[in-house]
C-alpha cells in the first residue's frame, strides 16, 4: 500500500487518539499535523519493519512527548467529554488510550512508547488508578471460586473502586444487587451451584444497565455468533493488568456513552 494511502486510512483514529489525548480537538489536531509535516520531511519512516500505522503513532507520540503539554488550555480541558482522561498523567493515559480506544496490544502499545510491554502494563495499571479518582463504581463479583473472587476483589479495590459484594450463584447475585446496584460487574459463567453467571447477568440487566466483564474459562460458550456477543470477555487464567485495562475501558466507555452531545445555538 502506498504511503499516501496509509497515511490517510489511517488518519481518522489518529485524530480520534489526538482528541482524546490532550482533551481538544484543536490542540489534537495540531499535533497531528506537526506529525505529518515531520513524516514529509521523512516518508521512509513509514517503511520500517513495524509497519506503516504503528510508525505513524510513533511520529505523533514523538512530536506531542516533545512540547510542554501544560501549554494545553484549561478551558479546553473543560469543554470536552474526555477531561477525565485528560486528568491521567500524560504516560499512564498514551498507554490506556492505546490499548483501550486504539486496541493496540501492549506489544504494540509499547513500541509506539518506546517501552517494553511489562512497562505498558504497569502504566496501564496506573492510568485504572488515576481514572478510578474520576469515575469510581461499586463492583458486584459473580465467582465462584474464592481464590480468584479474593484476587478480583483485591484489583478491584487497589484501583479504587468498591466491590459491594462477591456472590457464588445466580441467586446470591440477585439479593446482593436488591440491596445495591452495582456500577459494573465481573462475572464468570459457571457457578457453584451449577447455574448461570449469564443467567443471572441478563436476569439483573432487565432490572438496570451497567457494564459487564465476563471473566471465564469456558469463552467458547460466549463467543457463539448466535447472538449479541460480550463487549467486555477476558479469559482464564488472566493477568492483573489485563482486568485492570477492561476495567477502565468500561468505564469509560459507558460514560461516554451517557454524555449528550453539547446544543448548537442557531
Amino acid at each position: 500500500m502506498l504511503t499516501s494511502q496509509t497515511v490517510a486510512r489511517d488518519l481518522p483514529r489518529l485524530r480520534r487518539y489526538a482528541r482524546a489525548l490532550t482533551g481538544s480537538q484543536a490542540s489534537g489536531d495540531a499535533y497531528v499535523t506537526a506529525a505529518l509535516e515531520a513524516l514529509a520531511e521523512d516518508p521512509r519512516s513509514l517503511t520500517g519493519e513495524d509497519g506503516a500505522t504503528i510508525a505513524l503513532y510513533r511520529a505523533f507520540t514523538k512530536i506531542w512527548n516533545s512540547v510542554n503539554r501544560k501549554t494545553l488550555r484549561k478551558t479546553e480541558m473543560s469543554t470536552v467529554p474526555d477531561e477525565h482522561i485528560v486528568r491521567i498523567a500524560p504516560l499512564p493515559r498514551q498507554a490506556f488510550l492505546l490499548v483501550a480506544l486504539e486496541d493496540f496490544s501492549e506489544e504494540d502499545a509499547g513500541k509506539i512508547l518506546d517501552l517494553d510491554g511489562t512497562e505498558v502494563a504497569r502504566l496501564i495499571e496506573d492510568s485504572g488508578r488515576e481514572l478510578a479518582a474520576e469515575i469510581a463504581a461499586d463492583v458486584l463479583i459473580i465467582e465462584d471460586e474464592p481464590l480468584i473472587a479474593m484476587d478480583l476483589e483485591e484489583l478491584v479495590q487497589n484501583l479504587g473502586h468498591a466491590v459491594i459484594g462477591i456472590a457464588r450463584t445466580r441467586r446470591e447475585a440477585i439479593a446482593l444487587c436488591g440491596a445495591r446496584q452495582p456500577g459494573l460487574i465481573l462475572a464468570d459463567i459457571r457457578l457453584a451451584d451449577m447455574s448461570s453467571g449469564l443467567d443471572a447477568v441478563n436476569e439483573l440487566l432487565q432490572s438496570f444497565e451497567v457494564p459487564v466483564i465476563f471473566i471465564t474459562a469456558y469463552p467458547e460458550q460466549l463467543l457463539t455468533g448466535e447472538r449479541p456477543e460480550p463487549a467486555f470477555l477476558i479469559t482464564k487464567p488472566f493477568r492483573p493488568a489485563t482486568v485492570a485495562a477492561v476495567i477502565s475501558q468500561a468505564l469509560f466507555f459507558q460514560r461516554n456513552a451517557r454524555i449528550k452531545p453539547p446544543t448548537v445555538d442557531a
